[in-house]
């Protein structure tokens, strides 16, 4: 029952939401991030507008419907590695046997192809299943054993070589003609499904924003502004459909003998690969618990979270995305040899996940980072190469990019401890 001293004393105020922050406000928290050595994607989306606008201007060829299709497959492999290695980088650790990981497993998909009359899908499982048991021995020495990522990988790195040349008979070129391996770095689209996919993609990436807001806000938290979450599907949706508009344009010097046109099969293939990669490490206890041991291992471990297992599931990840890259080098050389995963392969690989923005010094990165770094690194091989450069010149302006990339990153980190 009320009393009168109970309707006479002040009654609590319901909680009022915090007000949505207006599109200025989400302008100015940016730059606030900035400041503190937040700097996330935005060098590599600089750097990428600046080298494009630099090769298009002293080569126009660059701008071509052909070379843009080049681009978009020539780094493919290497970008499907380096999404593999965000997930390690944000332990803070190294596999540095990425490169002829994906050659092994590449190697593995050929003799079972070609020498074993094996059924394409079997011998894709194959290499798969082939990177998923390297990294889980990598992360099991460097997890369990206590043997440092540097050290186990360096040596995984000698000894995959040597595995390489095993399996391809101490230097046989094994040629592949199934058409559906061929298919995944020299196939194209049909036109319409491009219209299509794009469609699809923007749509559903509009939904999860819409959702995403709508959510925080039954919440009672602050919420992206209806104008922000425009921008956001916008930045996709444009770019992504001049991409498709350019891609569905003939590319063929000789239609009368074949037709090119399409987005190439391997763009929907990286996309999805993204999509998934994203959804892992943003929206899993997972990829919280790898974002967390990243940043600070001991404290992870006091909140209850199984370091080594993650660890482990790192390096597994990681090998599996790299068997993912030597189908993709596999298709686009219509072959498989002993370089096959070599050369500057995993250079390219680290330099692209660097580059993008994923630190060094773990916990900090994305799988779209790895695509960010690997256009760069594919604009600066494939722009150089139009204008007759020596390979000599494009390592030596790669590792330059890379180095700065590699500054970039530790002086934002210092500049996030000190704020």
């Amino acid at each position: 029952m009320t009393t009168a001293t109970d309707r006479d004393r002040p009654q609590p105020r319901p909680a009022r939401r915090p007000p949505a922050p207006g599109l200025r406000d989400t302008a100015h928290g940016y730059v606030r991030r900035l400041r503190g050595g937040e700097l996330g994607a935005l060098p590599a989306v600089l750097g990428l507008v600046v080298l494009c606008v630099v090769f298009a201007v002293l080569r126009p060829v660059f701008l071509s419907h052909l070379n843009f299709a080049n681009l978009l497959t020539q780094g493919a492999g290497s970008i499907a590695i380096a999404m593999g290695l965000v997930f390690v980088l944000l332990l803070g650790e190294i596999d540095l046997s990425a490169g002829f990981a994906s050659g092994v497993c590449a190697a593995v998909l050929a003799v079972l192809l070609t020498d074993q009359g094996w059924p394409w899908y079997g011998a894709v499982l194959a290499a798969v299943v082939t990177g998923m048991v390297i990294g889980l021995v990598l992360g099991v020495l460097v997890a369990r054993v206590g043997i440092p990522s540097f050290v186990v990988t360096l040596a995984a790195f000698l000894a995959f070589q040597g595995i390489v040349l095993m399996l391809l008979k101490e230097g046989t070129n094994i040629s592949i003609h199934d058409p559906v391996i061929l298919a995944v770095a020299n196939g194209n689209l049909s036109p319409a499904l491009g219209w299509v996919l794009l469609a699809v993609g923007t749509a559903g990436y509009a939904l999860v924003q819409v959702r995403q807001a709508a959510h925080r806000r039954r919440r009672g938290l602050t919420a992206a502004p209806p104008t922000l979450i425009a921008v956001r599907i916008g930045a996709l949706a444009v770019p992504g459909t001049v991409a498709v508009y350019l891609l569905n344009e003939e590319r063929s010097r000789n239609v009368l003998v074949d037709s090119l046109r399409g987005v190439p099969l391997v763009v929907p293939l990286i996309a999805a690969l993204v999509v998934l990669g994203t959804f892992v490490l943003r929206r899993t206890a997972y990829g919280l618990h790898l974002y967390a041991v990243g940043g600070n291992p001991e404290a992870a471990r006091r909140a209850g979270i199984n370091v080594p297992a993650i660890r482990i599931s790192a390096f597994v990840i990681c090998s599996s995305l790299a068997a993912v890259g030597g189908v993709i080098a596999a298709s686009r050389g219509n072959s498989v040899d002993p370089n096959t995963g070599g050369s500057n392969v995993l250079l390219l690989a680290v330099g692209a996940a660097v580059i993008g923005g994923t630190s060094l010094f773990g916990g900090r990165g994305r799988v779209v980072d790895a695509v960010l770094g690997g256009m760069v690194v594919a604009v600066i091989q494939n722009g150089m190469g139009l204008m007759g450069y020596s390979s000599g010149v494009k390592y030596a302006v790669t590792g330059s990019v890379l180095l700065i990339a590699a500054g970039v990153d530790a002086a934002s980190r210092h500049r996030a401890v000190r704020r």
